[in-house]
């Protein structure tokens, strides 16, 4: 479309005038002796050089950033390994101090029984609530047989219920279809002690009987299972209704959840075999 003589004339009127300016700027000069020409193309340079420079500086501090960052990781990654490490050699030297005091203490036990035990290690447990056991590896082969007591360092473990060529299943004493019959060491009550599953109760008790917080339940030799004297547990809380024993809590000696060595008691260790 053409242009209006009207805007022709005023495009150039402003041609004309923008000559003139730079015209009248290359003669006219500053302070310094430069024209204003000369001033304005160089002001105009300089600040478009500072805005480059200032760009370039923030790419260069992005990036010095972004290097300090990647230097930091490498640091933070190998200071992880280092600590990885010094975890696992600290598990070992653990492991190596646990086995160790379950050596010492597995050989004081041997130490005070009055009859040879069949070492064994625990290989399998089952967590269910119904049925507490663990699997060893010692069977019939290595001469255990069904009834025999399992014991710890600690006190009673349980007692064999099967027993195959090279494994046995131990029922533990917190199951609930396990007893034992027991005697408190203090008073020389007697009882039976029950399972529910995870803790013991000490039951069928004379309304005479002497209980206390902290008294120590050991085994009392009368169920043809358990030889007398073995550890059991500790009185853990005494529920009494005048004069009769509501509820009595045996705290067990050993804790199932940690057990690695068992020890067997074969049959004809004093106290069993003759309920």
């Amino acid at each position: 479309m053409a242009l209006s003589s009207a805007r022709r004339a005023r495009y150039l009127f402003v041609a004309v005038t923008v000559g003139h300016i730079l015209l009248i700027s290359t003669q006219v000069s500053t302070r310094s002796g430069a024209s204003l020409l000369d001033s304005g193309v160089v002001a105009a340079f300089t600040g478009a050089q500072r805005a480059a420079w200032a760009v370039a500086g923030g790419v260069r501090s992005v990036w010095s950033g972004y290097a300090v960052l990647r230097s930091l990781k490498r640091e933070n990654e190998a200071l992880v390994r280092q600590v990885t490490e010094l975890r696992v050699r600290l598990q070992e030297e653990r492991a190596s101090a646990r086995g160790a005091a379950q050596l010492r203490e597995a050989l004081g036990l041997r130490s005070r029984l009055q009859w040879e035990t069949i070492g064994s290690e625990v290989v399998a447990g089952s967590a269910s609530l119904d049925f507490r056991s663990i699997t060893i590896n010692k069977g019939m082969a290595d001469g255990v047989a069904i009834d025999m007591a399992v014991m710890a360092p600690a006190g009673v473990v349980g007692r064999v219920v099967r027993s195959a060529t090279a494994a046995s299943i131990v029922q533990l004493l917190v199951d609930r279809n396990a007893a034992a019959a027991v005697v408190v060491e203090r008073s020389r009550a007697q009882g039976i002690v029950v399972g529910d599953g995870e803790t013991l109760h000490l039951q069928y008790l004379s309304a005479t009987a002497d209980l206390r917080k902290g008294d120590s339940v050991v085994t009392a030799g009368m169920d043809g299972v358990y030889p007398p004297g073995l550890l059991v547990g500790q009185v853990d809380r005494v529920d009494r209704a005048g004069m009769t024993y509501r509820d009595v809590v045996v705290r067990p000696a050993v804790d199932f959840s940690r057990l690695e060595v068992v020890f067997v008691v074969p049959a004809g260790a004093p106290g069993q075999g003759a309920p």
